[in-house]
Formats: structure tokens, sequence, C-alpha cells
């Protein structure tokens, strides 16, 4: 049975004034960020403080999706994750964060050693993309266990229908969010 941290408790409490937003991609986004943050905590031990970042990152990575209705998201998640930075007196998070939401679709490591929860929160996202063929080390057994306690509740399909409809009004640009 997955362990809860306080950072997925948070999570939750950070995505409820998105829901109407999101609508009914709501269940897939939460469960999205769960399994991430899930993941990342698995490929590096973190700080309660390290935890609160990836929590905050896990909710605004992928805002931008429905505050802009855009698949071009990343700039436009790291507006509503610094208001709340800066409402909450973390502002001294907000390179981080912002570096977090960026490069997380980095093809590349991202190399910063500053802020090494940059990578980790990369490796997690792509392990949940990729629905676990990519893994970074993780144990199948472990990545198994939180694909069936978080259920995908159709958010790969939501993802797949967002980015055809950008591809038929974008064709030169299929995926503006993708990095070297």
């Amino acid at each position: 049975m997955l362990k809860t941290t306080f950072a997925h408790t948070l999570l939750d409490e950070l995505l409820a004034p998105w829901q109407a937003l999101i609508g009914a991609d709501f269940d897939g986004y939460r469960n999205h960020c769960q399994r991430m943050m899930t993941f990342c905590f698995a490929l590096r031990s973190c700080s309660e403080e390290e935890q609160r970042k990836v929590a905050i990152a896990a909710c605004f990575h992928d805002i931008g999706l429905w505050t802009e209705n855009t698949l071009d998201y990343l700039d436009p998640s790291v507006v509503p994750a610094l208001e709340y930075l800066d409402q909450q007196g973390l502002s001294a998070w907000s390179d981080e964060i912002r570096l977090m939401i960026t490069e997380y679709h980095r093809l590349r490591a991202v190399r910063d050693p500053r802020y090494p929860l940059a990578e980790a929160f990369r490796r997690a996202d792509l392990v949940d993309f990729s629905l676990g063929l990519v893994k970074f080390g993780l144990p199948p057994a472990l990545v198994r266990e939180v694909q069936q306690s978080l259920p995908n509740a159709g958010f790969h399909p939501g993802l797949v229908r967002k980015a055809a409809a950008w591809f038929v009004r974008h064709p030169l640009n299929p995926a503006p969010m993708m990095k070297w």
C-alpha cells in the first residue's frame, strides 16, 4: 500500500481551487500529479521542504493547459505558481519552482547543481507520461502499484485529444512544450 505524505495532502489542498477550471479532467490531473510525486520521492529522498516544493511544482506544472487553453503551457503554468509562492512568502523558491516547471519536458537531463529536484521532477513526470515504460531504475512492482492505486482517469487520452487539436491549428509547431 502506498504511503501518503503530507506533500500528497498539500497537493490536494493546492489543486482544490482549480477543480472547477480543470473540470472533467480534474481526477485524471490530480492522479497524474500524485503519481508523479510518488515517483519523484522514490527516485530521490526528499526533506519536508523539498516535498513541499515538489507538491507546489506538481500542482502548477500543467495548469496552463486549462488557464490558457494551450499546448504551449509551460510559461503560462509558471505564472500562477509564482503568484502562489508570493502569497505564501516563499518567493525565495521562485527560481527553483520555475526551473522545475519549465524544464520537466526536456529530453536531456536538467543539470543545475543548485536545483537537483528539477531532474528528479523531470524523471518522475517521464515515468508517468510513458505509462511506466521509462522507469529510471524504479522497481516495476512499485510503478504498477502506483498506477493501480492512482488510476489514469482519462489523463493520457485527454492529453492526446489536446495535442491533436493543437496539431490541426499549429502543424509546424506540434509539440511546443518539448525542449532539447
